[in-house]
């Protein structure tokens, strides 16, 4: 998958365009798997723009973190939690573990974890709680 970001020096750093949060923000290996998966699902899987958010506050046991991407689905309910990180980290029970925190409290669906390398996908089943690995 090749998509086009929107890259900038600025100073000693580079800084990639976030559609989602409409601003320019530091290119660290992570933000840009988180970068070109949002192109993905725009220009691949056809989500708006207006369903996606990035890292926003969850209270997660009492303590509150963030979410890398979040997708909605048309009635704005939560539809997949993302979990991004760095290419060279390897994609293990704990990063599954830290989505399906996340998840807790959304609730949604589905559940990806990436490192633009490989992706891990779960359908969360929360009447039964059971969770299936999906293929792809």
């Amino acid at each position: 998958m090749a998509y086009t970001l929107k890259i900038r020096e600025n100073g000693q750093q580079q800084e990639v365009f976030d559609p989602v949060r409409q601003k320019w923000v530091v290119m660290t290996p992570e933000e840009r798997v988180r970068q070109v998966f949002i192109l993905y699902l725009l220009n691949v899987k056809g989500f708006p723009l207006s369903h996606l958010s990035v890292e926003h506050a969850v209270t997660v046991n009492g303590m509150t973190q963030r979410y890398d991407l979040v997708v909605f689905d048309d009635e704005l309910q939560p539809y997949m939690v993302v979990e991004c990180k760095a290419p060279h980290v390897k994609l293990t029970q704990q990063v599954a573990d830290q989505a399906a925190r996340y998840n807790a409290v959304l609730r949604a669906p589905l559940v990806c974890v990436t490192n633009g390398v490989e992706r891990m996908v779960f359908r969360v089943d929360f009447e039964t709680g059971k969770v299936r690995r999906l293929e792809g």
